[in-house]
């Protein structure tokens, strides 16, 4: 289940390349994925997230978590940004 943190997130990124973009940038406090997500697409963000210390936390799927993004489709990766 996603988290309230998440939810009431001011800064956050919806989708690989936002959120690729961020990391590079240092701008993420933690990276939240899909579980059942393509691991082609999660794989690169969990090897920068391992290699970087951003904490990354799953989701059940890419529906609920498109759904706390306020999006009407799913998503595989999202994050929240340092204030």
């Amino acid at each position: 289940m996603l988290d309230e943190t998440f939810k009431h997130a001011k800064l956050k990124t919806v989708g690989f390349k936002q959120t690729q973009r961020a990391l590079e940038k240092g701008l993420v406090r933690r990276v939240y994925m899909a579980k059942d997500a393509e691991a082609h697409i999660l794989r690169p963000i969990q090897e920068w997230c391992s290699n970087h210390d951003v904490e990354c936390l799953e989701v059940p799927t890419m529906k609920e978590l498109g759904k706390a993004c306020g999006i009407e489709v799913g998503t595989a990766i999202a994050a929240i940004l340092e204030d």
